[in-house]
């Protein structure tokens, strides 16, 4: 098996990981639920994945990082919470459906939405979203980077727009997480949303939300909490107030586990040998016959991604091909990217993507320049 299909998961993780996931389940209790060994070990872990987390995205307060399953759910919760009829937010035609539906779903209820369309490289303008900002403006959410192209915003440009005009800059970093340095008081970021399961190289059923002090979220979830029980409202404190229920503390040990394998190895380093595999599959491929790629590759920096389609071909059976025949596992379709997919012309036919870990290699590389090669012919 050639696993090509990072970008939705990363399937092989850290040994490190998986061990702070088992050990985790065989004495971790439940977190805030009591002041016995097992209870405690559960706190003592969680708020040392919230300092680590705080300390690998340039984030400040630990108590201020909120835990959540994934960042579909971080998503929700931050523009469910923050947003309301009547205000108006940017976002671009990059976005995942985990951006695009819960604002879609505002925007029937009256929020002011505009769109910022990509050009047809895949690419965005940051001058677009300025010119996009009127006196109503309450936020820009962003991806870092295109989970379809690969193609990066300039993050530190957007959030310099919106330190300027005095709104809000929320960030999806659901493909840079891990890969690329994300330095939110430098970058100017208020809320930084992130799953777990991607570049952090963590478990699946982990992300989270890092808040800006001064910004009041209304939850998503309320319930169960630990403390204040005879309340009849939820706890207003950070992080509780975004945290009903238990937590998956077996995944976030693991998380923790994972920032700190993270940040031993260098993320420099992971970065440069995942581009370097990227690159070496376009170079390979990028001269076939039939072969149509998607994005922007002359860009110095992006995310290990190669979306490309074969002559007319559906990409849901060029996908089926390179799994059943030559064990090489591609994500094909739409991507939960509607709109990359009108601006690129391939709504109708979607795009098989290969993506890149840390864990892949040259030798899987040309493997599967030769098969989409063979396919070809």
């Amino acid at each position: 098996m050639i696993y090509l299909d990072n970008a939705a998961t990363t399937l092989n993780k850290p040994d490190c990981v998986v061990e702070a996931v088992c050990g985790a389940m065989s004495h971790m209790g439940n977190s805030g639920r009591g002041s016995h060994g097992a209870s405690l070990d559960a706190s003592r872990t969680i708020y040392e994945a919230r300092e680590a987390a705080a300390r690998f995205f340039g984030f400040e307060d630990p108590t201020r990082v909120v835990f959540t399953s994934n960042i579909t759910e971080s998503l929700n919760t931050v523009i469910g919470g923050l947003f309301r009829a009547g205000d108006h937010i940017i976002t671009t035609a990059l976005e995942h459906n985990s951006v695009l539906r819960p604002l879609y779903r505002l925007e029937e209820q009256g929020l002011n939405l505009t769109i910022v369309p990509a050009g047809k490289d895949g690419t965005i303008c940051c001058g677009d979203i300025e010119r996009a900002v009127r006196p109503e403006t309450k936020a820009v959410i962003c991806t870092h980077a295109s989970n379809l192209t690969g193609n990066l915003v300039d993050i530190q440009e957007v959030g310099n727009i919106c330190r300027n005009h005095g709104i809000l800059f929320i960030l999806d970093s659901a493909q840079t997480a891990g890969v690329f340095p994300i330095h939110m008081e430098k970058m100017k970021i208020d809320v930084l949303c992130f799953t777990g399961h991607k570049g952090l190289y963590g478990p699946q059923g982990t992300g989270g939300i890092c808040v800006r002090e001064g910004i009041e979220i209304c939850p998503l979830k309320v319930g169960g909490s630990g403390v204040h029980t005879y309340d009849r409202r939820h706890p207003s404190v950070m992080p509780t107030a975004l945290e009903a229920g238990t937590l998956n503390g077996h995944g976030i040990a693991g998380l923790l586990a994972a920032i700190r394998w993270l940040e031993e190895t260098g993320i420099d380093n992971i970065r440069k040998k995942e581009d370097a595999l990227m690159r070496r599959f376009y170079e390979g491929v990028r001269s076939i016959p039939g072969i149509k790629i998607y994005g922007d590759f002359t860009q110095k920096n992006r995310a290990a991604i190669v979306a490309l389609n074969l002559g007319d071909y559906d990409s849901g059976e060029v996908s089926d091909e390179l799994s059943c025949h030559y064990g090489i596992f591609t994500r094909p379709g739409a991507h939960c990217a509607p709109l990359m997919h009108q601006a690129l012309g391939t709504v109708d036919q979607g795009a098989v993507r290969f993506s890149f870990s840390y864990f892949n290699t040259e030798e899987e590389t040309d493997r599967a320049v030769e098969a989409v090669r063979e396919l070809a012919c």
